[in-house]
């Protein structure tokens, strides 16, 4: 068989997470993106990888700054403000049982 890039190893954790979209908490199946964004379109984006121990993110402000300067030097626009973006992960992070693991912001 062949492996590339893009090769991952099944994590049963995964198959019941919940996924913040636009305010709105989603099982993974109903975790959708519009035809018309322009992520889909032309690729566009910027993401962080947030690394969560004992239950909180370990040095959000740093990722943030990275966040938001990658948004800016693209000319988009996240939808949230800082302090919306903080209260959208910590609000994401009270529905989930995951207390040291990775996520995306």
């Amino acid at each position: 068989m062949t492996h590339g890039s893009h090769d991952y190893v099944e994590d049963p954790r995964n198959r019941d997470i919940l996924i913040y979209v636009n305010g709105a908490m989603k099982r993974r199946e109903e975790a959708t993106v519009s035809v018309f964004d322009s992520g889909f379109i032309l690729g566009d984006g910027v993401w962080e990888g947030l690394r969560i121990v004992a239950g909180h993110p370990a040095f959000l402000d740093t990722h943030l700054d990275r966040l938001y300067e990658g948004a800016k030097a693209i000319a988009m626009d996240i939808g949230l403000d800082r302090e919306a973006m903080t209260a959208a992960i910590h609000a994401t992070l009270t529905r989930t049982t995951c207390t040291t693991a990775c996520m995306c912001a």
